[in-house]
Formats: C-alpha cells, sequence, structure tokens
C-alpha cells in the first residue's frame, strides 16, 4: 500500500487553483473537454497534483469522448482507492489518491481491454511528469 501523505488543507489552499482545490478536495468536476489533459498526447506519468504520487502512465490513456483524461489502469492498483459515491442521485465509483485522498474522478466498467475500465479523471487533479 502507498505510504500516507499528510497535507494541510492551509496549504493546498496556497499551492493549488481554486479549481484544483475544488476538485480534489471539495469532490468537484471540471466541465467537460476543459481540462489540459482531455486530449493531451504527450508520453509521461500522470501524477497527483496534490502529493506527487505516480497514478497513471500515458501508455494506458486513451480518447473515451467523455471530454475528460481517461484510462483503462492505474500505474499501480495500490496507489488510488475507489470508494462507492452516492451524490448528485447517481451510484458511481469515485476514484481517490491512496497517498493522500485527493478526489481524481470516477470509474466506469466500460473502458477497453485489457481491464474493462475507464477510469475518467480530472485534469484539474493531475500533474504530468513528461518522459525524455
Amino acid at each position: 500500500m502507498t505510504d500516507k501523505k499528510e497535507i494541510s488543507i492551509e496549504e493546498l489552499r496556497v499551492r493549488l487553483t481554486a479549481e484544483q482545490f475544488q476538485v480534489t478536495q471539495e469532490k468537484g468536476t471540471e466541465r467537460a473537454f476543459t481540462g489540459k489533459f482531455h486530449d493531451c498526447k504527450v508520453s509521461g506519468m500522470y501524477e497527483c497534483i496534490c502529493c506527487g504520487a505516480e497514478l497513471f502512465d500515458s501508455s494506458t490513456k486513451f480518447d473515451s469522448g467523455s471530454g475528460w483524461p481517461s484510462f483503462f489502469a492505474a500505474v499501480d492498483p495500490a496507489r488510488i482507492r475507489v470508494e462507492r459515491d452516492t451524490g448528485h442521485g447517481q451510484i458511481r465509483d469515485e476514484v481517490l489518491c491512496a497517498a493522500c485522498g485527493a478526489h481524481l474522478g470516477h470509474v466506469f466498467p466500460d473502458g477497453p481491454q485489457p481491464t474493462g475500465q475507464r477510469y475518467c479523471i480530472n485534469s484539474a487533479s493531475l500533474g504530468l511528469e513528461e518522459k525524455g
């Protein structure tokens, strides 16, 4: 399991943009097709914007047509946590950073093989460490 990283709300309010804070700490979402990574084709490692934990490799990214960055697998299942989300009159599976608890997005069982999963993740919750 990933080591827990304690980051104060005060530090996050200073370091993150208003949108990043709203998404990661208040379980918000960015509007579809507006995030900087929804159409990104750069090779690299997507990391939690709050704590820097490596979450998704660009090799697992695919165009789901949803308007958010989508991945068919996490870099390591222990790097994310999935919890039931019953907000907004829906039942969904919320994806959180296992290290710091930041809200990342949701996962759906309609992705491509080999996993059949679609991790639909907010760009605002991610950073990208480019390869090369």
